[in-house]
């Protein structure tokens, strides 16, 4: 793409105003969940964040669809976009494009590709699995025969979940609970074969660069 752009433009102008509100959006969302005892008052705020970051990502949608002139072509070709757009709980994802553009403005180089996969996979792991155990959390722990009850019993399982291990002696019982636990067990396996295929693409690397270090006839 071209870096002068009005498309690229645009997402220059807004990764940091956007990756603010992808975690004002999960603050927000946390809180939410999270305090019980808070006032009506702050729960209207809370949703009213919500509501506005929401808002916010739809519109940066829309208007990076008109810029592109794919059409619908620009749907799967911007998979982080729409998912973002369509699941707003995996909205701190942002804060992947986040850590780069910031690198940019202050003329810092990028980590080598190896490192940015294992960057990258550990804090969509990281934002993953507490969007997630929010999540879990809200649509369990007022449930019939629920066994996430608390917050610490959702951080357990999402870590679980997430690592593939899969105990089982807490799961989710609910119809959305399960939805998420699905999502997040798609997630858990995607990132973990990127973190492997990475690490393996290194070593392999680091392996063909000491054969070629070997003196001549050895």
């Amino acid at each position: 793409m071209d870096d002068d752009s009005p498309m690229t433009r645009w997402e220059q102008r807004t990764e940091v105003p956007l990756g603010v509100a992808s975690l004002l959006f999960l603050s927000a969302y946390a809180v939410h969940v999270l305090a019980h005892g808070l006032p009506q008052a702050g729960r209207d705020a809370c949703l009213a964040v919500i509501a506005v970051t929401w808002a916010a990502f739809l519109v940066d949608y829309l208007v990076l669809w008109r810029l592109s002139g794919q059409g619908l072509r620009f749907v799967p070709s911007h998979g982080l976009d729409t998912v973002v757009l369509v699941l707003p709980l995996l909205r701190p994802l942002r804060m992947v494009k986040l850590y780069d553009a910031v690198l940019r403005r202050h003329g810092e180089p990028r980590l080598p590709l190896y490192a940015r996969v294992m960057f990258y996979a550990s804090l969509a792991v990281l934002l993953l699995g507490f969007a997630g155990a929010l999540a879990v959390y809200q649509a369990e722990y007022q449930a019939p025969h629920a066994t996430i009850v608390t917050f610490g019993d959702s951080v357990w399982w999402a870590a679980s979940t997430l690592s593939t291990v899969g105990y089982g002696d807490v799961a989710p019982v609910t119809p959305k609970g399960r939805t998420i636990a699905v999502a997040m067990m798609v997630c858990g396996l995607a990132l973990l074969g990127a973190v492997t295929g990475s690490f393996s693409s290194w070593l392999l690397q680091v392996f063909a660069r000491e054969g070629d270090e070997r003196p001549p006839g050895s």
